[in-house]
């Protein structure tokens, strides 16, 4: 058996940092120097509880979260190893998404957090790729039929959306597929959340259409002369709170009555920590909804690859004009995703995002404790804060002396009148996140 390896650490019980956080942190620090290279075996968590002078929780707990985050790895029956591919060189690290020209870290809504285990799984993907052998002419309109056999599994699996593959339209994520509805839509408005996502109101607009605001997080009973209603129900974007079951049927009845699809967009469904993920809301009325699934919350959001289910009149309507157009996802990528599903990347690097995510929601709460109150029930990877205007624009400057764009909550608002931030914590690291909240705090003091 190897030896495991010393880990030199220095713990400050003095200081307000729990000491669980101070071990992964000096742990984290050692393994992206690469004092702990790859490979390493690490002492067991009793022994270094022993070395240390700290009880066995704390190394359970700091382990856990390395673990977690995809520094460690446990092998059964052998130990705790530092993971491989953990520790990349720091010149060739991807750089952090950032506004152009900004230099700010911008924590948001849609950046999600990505698995340090990335590198190994998209390895495997191309080395797929390469062996696989391109179509000769156009790829199927619909979508690669590997591909959408795995999507059939994969949402009846984890969102209780029972369909065929060729049920199943392959897209170029989510504004590509809804942009696509709209086009095989009749002319009218589209109902869109009020707050809402900000692509989709975009998206409505370069189409043509004008948008009727709805109160986003209350009920639909009326949709008017609307021809669809776009909604994000397992997780309202951005305020946060899950479409109960009393409002998901009244708005599908609103929409049987006045003639209209409802767009359900599923952005992040699989990332709560409170409750098991809920089922999708097409799986109530697939006759009503046109469901839109993505890539870009849990994989990579520069993979620009989703799905669409649709209800039959307009997958026909879509499927037709593809048929022309070739609008479809790039073959590479749709075949590279085929062999992420297929060797469980996915529902792992899900699991492993969704206990981050619940570490770090946690931190949030703890920092605001006192001083503001999220929006409940918390879930995803990020929190909304309603605050006076004034205060929100005090913790958005605090922010940005500290090298930090939050969003305001008004930027989502089109007639809503809602003042508060959006406070992000996907895109950062603990460390990076720990100096967000104490601007943010200062901001609120």
């Amino acid at each position: 058996m190897v030896a495991s390896s010393p880990v030199p650490v220095s713990l400050k019980r003095a200081s307000g940092v729990p000491l669980a956080r101070q071990l992964a942190a000096e742990v984290r620090d050692q393994v992206v120097a690469g004092t702990l290279p790859v490979g390493r075996r690490l002492p067991s968590t009793r022994a270094l509880a022993t070395d240390l002078g700290v009880s066995r929780s704390v190394t359970e707990q700091a382990y856990d979260q390395l673990t977690a985050e995809g520094w460690l790895e446990s092998r059964r029956g052998s130990g705790t190893y530092v993971a491989a591919g953990a520790a990349p060189p720091r010149d060739r690290r991807q750089p952090r998404p950032r506004p152009q020209g900004s230099g700010l870290l911008r924590l948001d809504t849609g950046t999600p957090w990505i698995d340090a285990r990335h590198r190994g799984a998209w390895r495997r993907a191309w080395r797929d790729v390469s062996k696989a052998v391109p179509p000769p002419a156009y790829d199927d309109p619909a979508g690669l039929p590997e591909l959408r056999d795995e999507l059939a599994g994969h949402l009846a699996r984890t969102r209780g959306l029972t369909c065929e593959p060729d049920e199943i339209l392959v897209t170029t994520g989510t504004i590509g597929g809804l942009s696509q509805v709209l086009t095989a839509l009749p002319p009218g408005p589209v109902a869109l959340e009020d707050p809402g996502y900000r692509a989709a109101a975009e998206a409505i607009r370069a189409g043509g259409r004008t948008i009727h605001d709805v109160p986003a997080a209350e009920p639909v009973p009326e949709l008017g002369r609307c021809v669809a209603a776009y909604v994000t129900p397992a997780h309202q974007h951005p305020l946060g709170p899950m479409m109960s079951g009393a409002d998901r049927l009244t708005l599908l009845a609103a929409a049987r009555r006045a003639g209209a699809v409802v767009i359900e967009d599923d952005y992040d469904s699989e990332f709560r920590y409170d409750v098991a993920p809920v089922p999708a809301l097409a799986a109530l009325d697939r006759d009503v909804v046109a469901y839109l699934g993505t890539t870009s919350k849990s994989v990579a959001p520069s993979m620009r690859l989703g799905w669409l289910v649709a209800p039959p009149v307009l997958h026909r309507a879509i499927l037709e004009r593809r048929e022309i157009t070739h609008d479809t996802a790039a073959w590479p990528v749709q075949r590279a995703f085929v062999s992420l599903l297929r060797d469980g990347y996915v529902d792992q690097v899900v699991r492993s995002a969704r206990r981050t995510y619940a570490a770090r929601a946690e931190r949030v709460m703890a920092a605001l404790d006192g001083l503001a109150e999220p929006i409940r029930p918390i879930a995803g990877m990020y929190v909304a804060v309603r605050l006076p205007q004034a205060t929100a624009e005090r913790v958005v400057a605090s922010a940005r002396q500290a090298g930090f764009e939050i969003p305001l909550l008004r930027d989502y608002c089109r007639s809503a009148r809602l003042s508060g931030v959006i406070v992000g914590f996907g895109g950062c690291t603990d460390e990076e996140l720990d100096r967000a909240l104490a601007a943010v705090v200062r901001g609120l003091g």
